[in-house]
């Protein structure tokens, strides 16, 4: 057995100390806000399957003919999807306006959006607009007056079996 020195025990507490006090500081010191007084959130989150690019078209019994028997489809369908053009407006001031691509290499999967925005607290009136198809008007509209406090937050989604974008608190 042998014996530790009171040295060892000293070099252990030079090295140790400063550790622990880094510890201690950083995990009750910088204080974390997550939003500053007076203001609140507007989360902006869709993730949707847009319309196909091209329809679908029917296939002729010669093309049909021409076809292995285990690729014989009825319809030709291209993959690829449409972006969606998505608009946020406050208090009828455009603040976003983007597009959302398409995922995979064949651009046939879904468009993905996230976007945070801090607003005044308050009332505001707030429009979504969104297309998720070649061309035309915004398929998709929704509008609300929010009274918003500070520290609030509202979730934008796209939920296509409720009727399409909506707010939830």
């Amino acid at each position: 057995m042998t014996r530790t020195s009171p040295a060892r025990y000293l070099l252990q507490a030079a090295f140790y100390l400063p550790l622990m006090v880094l510890i201690g500081y950083f995990s009750s010191a910088p204080v974390f806000v997550h939003l500053p007084a007076g203001e609140a959130l507007l989360r902006l989150s869709i993730a949707h399957a847009a319309e196909r690019m091209q329809a679908c078209r029917e296939r002729s019994q010669e093309e049909l003919a021409k076809l292995p028997p285990n690729m014989r489809a009825a319809q030709d369908c291209p993959r690829e999807r449409s972006p969606l053009l998505i608009e946020l407006e406050i208090d009828g001031r455009l603040q976003l306006r983007t597009e959302a691509l398409p995922a995979g290499t064949q651009r046939d999967g879904l468009a993905t959006l996230y976007h945070r925005l801090p607003i005044a607290a308050g009332t505001h009136r707030i429009v979504v607009r969104m297309r998720d198809r070649p061309q035309g008007e915004f398929n998709y509209v929704r509008e609300e007056t929010l009274n918003l406090a500070g520290g609030d937050s509202v979730l934008i989604d796209f939920n296509a079996s409720r009727g399409g974008l909506e707010f939830r608190r």
